[in-house]
């Protein structure tokens, strides 16, 4: 049974995409297969187990009662398909800090300007609304997208975690990225 109700208003708009909460319908979508595909997870911590539909919907309902995180769907304005989730993790009401990831898991998505759309939307709100003043963001050395995706949104290489991930075989280092309100606004306020 759907617990969260289906709006057509998003929770956060822009030009292309929508941001808006996880529903547990989403687990029956494509969302556990993308966590599934090796390509789709390469450069992030994932696809080291299987991830289930029944995983996939105790996720969503879990975080839907936390206020330590915001996770949402990202979906296309056209059609509302599902293409992503993006998310502020750990956030800390004293520090006013919050962690960015995202997983854009439709490959048809890749390259698009989805991801830049949804991380400044959300980068956004996380500044004006929720008055953080510091969001961060690590990724895997090789994920070059996301690193590209940091320094797009106006976050600077912080420092660099050798060796500290495992995957596929390997070790890889975890680059570590942050923005400031003021640097984000003042980047936001000159792009207009």
């Amino acid at each position: 049974m759907e617990t969260d109700p289906i709006s057509p208003t998003p929770f956060l708009a822009g030009e292309r995409v929508a941001l808006r909460a996880l529903r547990e319908s989403d687990a029956d979508g494509p969302y556990a297969d993308w966590l599934n595909d090796a390509e789709v997870c390469r450069g992030n911590s994932h696809h080291v187990f299987p991830y289930t539909r029944a995983q996939a919907l105790d996720y969503i309902r879990q975080v839907a009662a936390r206020r330590d995180e915001l996770v949402l769907a990202v979906t296309l304005r056209a059609d509302g398909r599902h293409i992503g989730n993006i998310a502020l993790q750990h956030i800390h009401p004293v520090n006013r800090s919050a962690e960015l990831s995202i997983l854009l898991g439709d490959r048809a998505a890749w390259g698009q300007g989805c991801g830049v759309e949804a991380a400044e939307l959300l980068l956004a709100h996380a500044f004006s609304t929720l008055n953080l003043e510091r969001v961060a963001c690590g990724t895997f050395g090789e994920n070059q997208a996301m690193q590209k995706l940091a320094l797009r949104l106006g976050m600077r290489e912080e420092g660099r975690r050798r060796r500290a991930v495992f995957k596929d075989g390997r070790y890889d280092d975890v680059v570590e990225y942050g923005v400031l309100r003021d640097e984000f606004l003042e980047r936001k306020s000159a792009n207009r």
